[in-house]
This record gives C-alpha cells, sequence and structure tokens, in this order.
C-alpha cells in the first residue's frame, strides 16, 4: 500500500483491537490511525498508553450505531481502509440480551458499510472480523471457509448477519470487503468475561476455575500476535470479496486448560489441582469445538508462529503483573463529549 493512508479501526480499545491499533501505530508511522470505539465495559483506553501520545493516533469515542458520527467520519477523515472489530461477543450475555447483540453487530455493520460505501474517498479494504463460531459446534467435522453457516447462539447468529450485510457490499457494488473466522484468541488485556483471563482471576482472588458443564468440550487458541500479523497479511495481499478462516492447531480440552492455570498461577502439587475446579451449570446450547482448517491464509505466507506454551506464559505473566487492570474502568466510561456532539449534529 501506499504511504499515507488513514486506517479507522472499530473496537479499538478492545482486547484485539487494542493489539491492531498498536501494531498498526507503530509499523506505519506514516499511516494516521483512528480508533472508534464507545469504551464499553469490556474496554480500557489504558490498552493503549503506550502510543496515546503518537501523532499519527486518534481517538474518537463513540458508537458505531452512531450514523452521525459515522458519517462524519467518513465525510471528513479520508478513510482508506476499514477494520471492523466493535461487536458484542459474550456468548453467555448473548442469551440475556440477544436485542444489544443485534444492534451493535447488525445494525452498527449496517451504519458502517452504509457510510464507507457512500464515502466520496473510494475505500481499499473493508476488514470484518468475524468468528469460527458462525460455523456451529461439530465434534468431527474440520470447517473451511466454503461451509455453511450454522450458527447455534445469538452472538454467533449476529455475527453470522453480519457478515452477510458485508458479503452483499460485494456482491451488489463490488465493494472491497474481505472477512476473517478467527479461533479462540487469548492474550495481554483480555477481558475477565473470557475462559482464559477468567480463570486466572478467579485463581489471582483465591477462588475455584469454574467449568462449565461436564462434556468433553475444547477449543482451538490462537495467540494474539499471531492473529494480528494475520490481519495485517490480508490488509496487503488477501484478495477482496474472500473469507480466510484465521486459526491454530492448539487444541487444548477445556478441563486440561484449568489444571494447567492451577499449576501456573497457584503452583500447586498435582494431587491438589482438583481442589481449585468446581463445576457449574452450561449455557444453554454448547458446542464441544471448533476446528478449523487455514490453507487458504497459509497459502499467502501465514503461520502460527506462538507456541502454546510461550503464548500462555506470557498471558500468566501479564496478568500477574497487572491485576488491577481491570478492577476499576469508571474513567474510561464517560459519555461523549459536548463538542464532538455538536459537531456530528451540525
Amino acid at each position: 500500500m501506499d504511504v499515507n493512508k488513514t486506517v479507522l479501526v472499530t473496537g479499538g480499545s478492545g482486547f484485539i483491537g487494542s493489539h491492531l491499533v498498536c501494531a498498526l501505530v507503530c509499523k506505519h508511522p506514516d499511516w494516521r490511525i483512528i480508533n472508534l470505539d464507545n469504551l464499553d465495559y469490556c474496554c480500557s483506553r489504558r490498552s493503549l498508553q503506550s502510543i496515546e501520545n503518537r501523532t499519527n493516533y486518534t481517538f474518537i469515542k463513540g458508537d458505531v450505531c452512531n450514523s452521525r458520527l459515522v458519517n462524519y467520519i467518513f465525510d471528513t477523515q479520508n478513510i482508506d481502509v476499514v477494520f471492523h472489530l466493535a461487536a458484542k461477543t459474550h456468548v453467555e450475555s448473548s442469551f440475556e440480551s440477544p436485542l444489544s447483540f443485534q444492534r451493535v453487530n447488525v445494525e452498527g455493520t449496517r451504519v458502517l458499510l452504509s457510510a464507507a460505501h457512500r464515502a466520496q474517498r473510494p475505500l481499499h479494504r473493508f476488514i470484518y472480523v468475524s468468528t469460527d463460531e458462525v460455523y456451529g459446534g461439530a465434534s468431527e467435522q474440520v470447517f473451511d471457509e466454503t461451509s455453511p453457516l450454522m450458527p447455534n447462539n445469538p452472538y454467533s447468529a449476529t455475527k453470522a448477519a453480519a457478515e452477510i450485510q458485508v458479503l452483499s457490499y460485494w456482491e451488489k457494488y463490488k465493494f472491497p470487503v474481505i472477512i476473517t473466522r478467527s479461533n479462540n484468541i487469548y492474550g495481554p488485556r483480555q477481558f475477565t468475561e473470557k475462559v482464559i483471563p477468567r480463570f486466572i482471576s478467579l485463581l489471582q482472588h483465591n477462588k475455584k476455575c469454574t467449568i462449565q458443564g461436564t462434556l468433553p468440550k475444547s477449543r482451538h487458541f490462537l495467540f494474539v500476535d499471531d492473529a494480528i500479523e494475520a490481519f495485517l497479511l490480508l490488509l496487503e495481499k488477501g484478495t477482496v470479496g474472500e473469507i480466510y478462516n484465521v486459526g491454530s492447531s492448539c487444541e487444548i480440552p477445556i478441563m486440561h486448560l484449568g489444571r494447567e492455570m492451577v499449576k501456573m498461577v497457584k503452583n500447586v502439587p498435582d494431587s491438589h489441582v482438583n481442589d481449585w475446579l468446581e463445576f457449574v451449570p452450561d449455557r444453554p446450547r454448547v458446542e464441544l469445538k471448533y476446528p478449523i482448517t487455514c490453507e487458504k491464509l497459509q497459502q499467502l505466507g501465514w503461520r502460527a508462529r506462538t507456541t502454546w506454551g510461550e503464548g500462555i506464559r506470557r498471558t500468566v505473566k501479564w496478568y500477574q503483573d497487572n491485576p488491577d487492570f481491570w478492577s476499576d474502568t469508571k474513567e474510561d466510561h464517560q459519555p461523549i463529549t459536548e463538542e464532538l456532539q455538536h459537531r456530528i449534529q451540525t
């Protein structure tokens, strides 16, 4: 890509988004990186402290569903690239408040697509970050990008619906979209509702790891740095109109994960590991695993380079070094400034 590009990242203060924003700001000092984020409970501006004073980084607090704000950004900021990560993602919460997931994940994507498409400046890429959960869970089948979408919970259903919107812009307008479907991404700064930081946080507070249900569930885990490398590679070499799985061969049974976290955080002998595990009721719909093949992405030269041992060691160490990171984020969750609100309404 040429120099002097302007990149809009939605959800750039979240776990994956903050890593992506930091990578873009540092790797491309001649690009402008704009982070649009409403700073929901699972986001923190502290995730971006290392770059907040960089001259090529701009933060805009706002809701991706706010069409006036989003249109204002595209009308004034000369956006060249969009990475759309803003979403509600916690499966358990999606059963409790499906309408909020519908609003953010589906309507937010519609608002963003509409604004990007109507903008006078032609967009170079619109990269939509989706999930392997759109395939539904299967114990044997390995999913490739042509596998049918069979989402089994409100979260994955909204991600699948958003994907269909994105692809419709390619089909109708040849709008330059790319979709990624990722395995479970983990690493430093992930909010504690996700399984790995949840286990770590519980143990740090001398509580047991809560294992949901008794079925033999497992997940494929991908370290966040490898996911970011995949996104950046797709920006450079990905084919528009295509879907790319982004995954790992690292499959970890959840029970094994709990045991491993107990050993690493509590440093107890094997005979006492089970004392730190507790079974709790499962969520309404359970998928045993989401195995995906990433041959299409690997043909572009991508490989997951971080071993499970290295990735989980770095992750645990970060939470040990930053035990209070998520304890108080009230200062992050302030309403949009009056000045910006005035500008987007006039």
